[in-house]
């Protein structure tokens, strides 16, 4: 394994699942649902590998049957040694997610100069991906009310898109703007550690190129 003076290789997996079906231990219909997540950032269903459920090279117990078989994607997870970005791409989005703290000041939705030179590297790498249709998620720790966090999370939505939107100047590219405050934490909220990763914005677009 190797790693970049910046970036450190966290993640990297790929899986085929084959589900049998033996004594009704584990029926076709099993459903593997992951934690909950925003809605459109669910991983893009990929066609199944045919398997001839009949092959005697699988050598199935005698009255055991397949599942559907399900392809996983492919999911890469690239964070930085200070933890402060991380980048995920599977094989159907790019999504980087950098902490409040390194675009904002405490409780604020106003951008420091440091923060506009990350989102500019974002920017450009969607223009890599020639990437058309952008979501730029806002989101907060649990502390304080959760009305406040909707609030501030959108207002730190809005004011990467802004940076985002400057950098592109691209009519062509349309951006899905939101606040989820507390919602979807990626950490716990019972210790500072947790919230300083929760406190984040999240910029996600398709994966078109290698």
């Amino acid at each position: 394994m190797t790693t970049t003076p910046r970036f450190a290789l966290t993640f990297s997996a790929v899986a085929l699942l084959l589900a049998v079906d033996l004594c009704g231990a584990i029926p076709a219909s099993a459903d593997d649902t992951g934690p909950s997540q925003p809605p459109g950032t669910e991983p893009s269903a990929t066609a199944p590998v045919k398997i001839d459920p009949t092959d005697p090279d699988l050598k199935l117990p005698e009255g055991a049957t397949l599942a559907a078989p399900k392809v996983l994607d492919i999911k890469s997870v690239v964070e930085d040694q200070s933890g402060d970005e991380r980048r995920e791409d599977t094989n159907a989005d790019v999504t980087f997610a950098l902490q409040a703290e390194v675009l904002f000041g405490k409780d604020s939705a106003k951008l420091g100069a440091a923060a506009k030179t990350r989102i500019g590297a974002i920017a450009a790498e969607i223009k890599k991906q020639n990437a058309t249709q952008v979501r730029v998620f806002g989101f907060t720790d649990n502390l304080g009310s959760s009305a406040h966090g909707d609030v501030l999370s959108k207002q730190r939505a809005n004011a990467v898109q802004a940076v985002l939107d400057q950098d592109l100047n691209d009519p062509d590219i349309t951006f899905d703007v939101r606040g989820y405050g507390e919602q979807y934490p990626i950490a716990d909220n019972s210790n500072e550690a947790g919230r300083k990763k929760n406190r984040r914005v999240e910029v996600s677009f398709p994966r078109t190129q290698e």
